[in-house]
C-alpha cells in the first residue's frame, strides 16, 4: 500500500498538468471513485496550483497514509523545515469544531508515530474553501505541534508564508521523511478499523520487531488451519505473550483474514468482556456506514452491524447458540480471547441452571467450546490467547482444564503452543503436557509474542504504579521523572481542577473520561456514582458534545466497563480502598 498516493517537489508539481495529476491519484485509489471524490481532487488541485506558485523550494504529498486512523490526510507539505498537515474541506463556508479536530488528529499522529517527524514542528491547516478569512493566531503547544489554523482557498499561501516568515529549521530530506519508519500504536478499536478496511497488522503496529513478531504468528497460525484443512483434521492453537505483546489483535487480525464466506470457511473472534464486543462491533459498523456514505455501495447501519456480528461476538452468545441445537457451527475457526478465563463445570452448570433452565449440565466451559466445534466432519480449528500472570477469580477454570478435557475427550485433536506455555504465570505449577497425547503436541515459538507493542507513553507507567503499591517510592519517584514530559500525572483533591486538566490536555479526539474501581460507592457526594450503568458504545465512541460520551465527563467507568479498552487522557479517582498510612 504506497504511503501516498502523488508526491514531488513543488515547483514540479506547479508545472504538471492538472490532469496528469488527478490520472496519478485515481490510479492509487483503492476503492471506487465516486464524482464527489474527483470533484474535491480537482478542486485541491487548482487551489494548490495557485496557492503554491510562490513556493521555491519544497516538497508537496497527496492522499498521505494515516495508518493508526486508516485514513489519508488530503496533503502534506515540507518547507522551511517545517511540516505543513493540511486537510480541505471544499465548497465548506465555515471552520467546524469536527474538521479542525480531525487535522490536529493527523499532527498528533505525525509526531508521535512518524519517525522524522518526532523533532519536527508541525502546523495543522484547515482550508475551508468558501469561509471568511480569519486573523492567523499561532499557538505552539510544549510537544512542537501549533494549534490549528484555518485559511480559505484564497489566503492558503498567506498563512504559510506567515508562519515560514517565523519559524525555519534545518532542511528536511524529502524523500527519507516521506519512508520514514511509521511506528502507531493504535488502540484495540482503531486496530480492529484499520484491520477491517484492509490494512496490514505490520502497518498498525508500533515496533518494527512488534509487527514482524505479530506476523509471523498470523502466519504460523495460518499455516495450522490450512494444514488442518488439507489433512481434514481438528487443531487447537495457544497463542501466549508478554503484556501489551498484541494477542488480541493477532486474534482480530486472524478472525478478519479467515472470515471467508466464499469459501464457506468462517472465522469468529470470541470473548466473555461484553463491553469490549459490543465497542468493537458498533465502532466497526459506524466506520463502514461512514466510509461508504454517498457511494454506490452505501449501507444501512443495522446491517453494517449485522455484518460486523458474524466475526465479533460474545462468547456467551456463541455458546448459548449452540445449545439450541447439535449442528456443528458455520465457524469452522474460532478465536477465544482471555482463554484461561473460561468457566469450571461449577460454574458453567450454575449458569446453565439458573439462567437457561437447564439442571444437571456437566461440562466445563472449555469442555463444551470444544464439543462445539468438534461437531464438524471434516476440520476445525480453535485459537486460545492466553493472558499471564493473571488473577483467576471465583469460577475461572485456568489453563490446566483445557489440557485435562483434551486429554480426557479430545485425544485426537493435534495441539500448538510455544514452550512458553509452561512457565508458572500461565500454568500455576500444573504439569499441563502431561494431561495429553505428547504425538499430538507439536511445539511452535512463533506462537509465543516477546514484543510489546504498548503505547510509547506507558512503557514504564505499569512499574511505576507496582513501585507505588509495593511502597518503594524511591524508585517511583525515579521513574516518574523519565515518564513525567510524555505522561504528565496530575494529583488533586479537587474534581473539577481534574476535569478541567483533562480538558485542556486534550487535543483534537483524543478521549477522556472518569474512572473509578466499582467498589468505590463513598465518591458519590462528589458526584461520581459507580452504581449508575453506562452504554459502553456511546461512552467510548460518541464525541465530546454527547452527554453519554466519557468525554463530557458526568458518567464514571469502572474496571468491569473498560477492560481492554483505552483512554487518551483519564481521570482515576480513588475512594477508601487505595490509603496509605504512615508511608507519607
Amino acid at each position: 500500500m504506497a504511503r501516498s498516493y502523488y508526491e514531488d517537489e513543488i515547483p514540479n508539481f506547479v508545472k504538471e498538468d492538472n490532469q496528469l495529476i488527478l490520472g496519478k491519484l485515481a490510479d492509487h485509489h483503492e476503492f471506487s471513485l465516486t464524482e464527489q471524490q474527483k470533484y474535491a481532487w480537482k478542486a485541491q488541485i487548482n487551489i494548490l496550483h495557485g496557492q503554491l506558485a510562490a513556493i521555491s523550494e519544497g516538497y508537496l504529498l497527496l492522499e498521505y497514509s494515516i495508518p493508526r486512523m486508516g485514513r489519508r490526510a488530503d496533503a502534506i507539505l515540507l518547507t522551511n523545515g517545517l511540516v505543513f498537515v493540511l486537510e480541505f474541506k471544499i465548497d465548506e463556508v465555515q471552520y467546524n469544531r469536527w474538521a479542525i479536530d480531525q487535522v490536529m488528529d493527523y499532527a498528533l499522529d505525525l509526531k508521535n508515530f512518524h519517525e522524522l517527524s518526532h523533532n519536527r514542528r508541525i502546523f495543522p491547516i484547515l482550508i475551508a474553501t468558501n469561509a471568511t478569512t480569519i486573523k492567523c493566531e499561532i499557538t505552539q503547544f510544549n510537544d512542537l505541534i501549533f494549534a490549528p489554523l484555518c485559511t480559505n482557498k484564497d489566503n492558503l499561501h498567506k498563512t504559510i508564508g506567515y508562519v515560514c516568515g517565523k519559524y525555519h529549521d534545518e532542511q528536511i530530506n524529502y524523500k527519507a521523511w516521506s519512508n520514514s519508519i511509521y511506528k502507531p500504536t493504535p488502540t484495540i478499536v482503531e486496530a480492529a478499523q484499520a484491520l477491517y478496511r484492509g490494512h496490514k497488522v505490520k502497518e498498525i503496529s508500533r515496533s518494527d520487531s512488534g509487527a514482524i513478531n505479530l506476523s509471523r504468528t498470523s502466519e504460523a497460525i495460518n499455516e495450522i488451519i490450512e494444514s488442518s484443512k488439507t489433512y481434514k483434521s481438528k487443531s487447537i492453537c495457544f497463542v501466549t505473550g508478554v503484556p501489551g505483546s498484541g494477542k488480541t489483535l493477532a486474534g482480530l487480525n486472524l478472525a478478519n483474514e479467515r472470515n471467508n464466506v466464499n469459501k464457506s470457511e468462517h472465522a469468529v473472534f470470541l470473548s466473555g468482556n461484553g463491553p469490549l464486543v459490543q465497542v468493537l462491533q458498533e465502532a466497526l459498523a459506524r466506520n463502514k456506514v461512514e466510509i461508504e456514505k454517498s457511494t454506490p455501495d452505501e449501507i444501512t447501519k443495522s446491517k453494517a452491524l449485522s455484518e460486523t456480528k458474524t466475526f465479533i461476538q460474545n462468547i456467551h452468545h456463541f455458546r448459548d447458540d449452540a445449545l439450541q441445537n447439535e449442528n456443528a457451527p458455520i465457524e469452522h475457526v474460532a478465536i477465544f480471547d482471555e482463554a484461561q478465563r473460561a468457566w469450571t463445570m461449577e460454574q458453567t452448570r450454575k449458569f446453565m441452571n439458573q439462567k437457561k433452565g437447564i439442571t444437571g449440565f456437566k461440562m466445563s466451559e472449555p469442555e463444551f467450546l470444544l464439543d462445539i466445534m468438534n461437531r464438524h466432519t471434516n476440520w476445525a480449528v480453535v485459537v486460545c490467547l492466553v493472558g499471564g500472570g493473571q488473577e483467576i477469580n471465583i469460577g475461572e477454570a485456568g489453563l490446566p482444564e483445557w489440557f485435562k478435557v483434551l486429554g480426557a475427550s479430545y485425544n485426537n485433536w493435534d495441539v500448538f503452543t510455544s514452550g512458553q506455555l509452561t512457565d508458572d504465570e500461565y500454568t500455576r505449577g500444573d504439569d499441563i503436557f502431561s494431561y495429553i497425547n505428547k504425538d499430538r503436541l507439536h511445539l511452535i515459538n512463533e506462537l509465543h509474542l516477546d514484543v510489546s507493542i504498548r503505547s510509547f507513553r506507558s512503557e514504564k507507567v505499569s512499574k511505576l504504579v507496582k513501585c507505588v503499591l509495593d511502597f518503594n517510592f524511591n524508585e517511583a519517584r525515579r521513574l516518574y521523572q523519565d515518564i513525567k514530559n510524555n505522561y504528565p500525572i496530575l494529583l488533586s483533591r479537587d474534581l473539577e481542577q481534574s476535569k478541567n486538566w483533562l480538558k485542556k490536555m486534550a487535543r483534537g479526539s483524543e478521549r477522556t473520561g472518569i474512572l473509578a474501581t466499582s467498589g468505590a460507592y463513598r465518591l458519590k457526594p462528589y458526584g461520581i456514582h459507580v452504581k449508575n450503568a453506562i452504554d459502553p458504545r456511546n461512552w467510548f465512541l460518541n464525541d465530546k458534545y454527547d452527554i453519554r460520551s466519557s468525554n463530557f465527563l458526568e458518567d464514571v467507568a469502572t474496571e468491569f466497563d473498560i477492560q481492554g479498552l483505552e483512554l487518551d487522557w483519564a481521570c482515576v479517582a480513588w475512594d477508601a480502598d487505595l490509603r496509605f498510612e504512615d508511608y507519607c
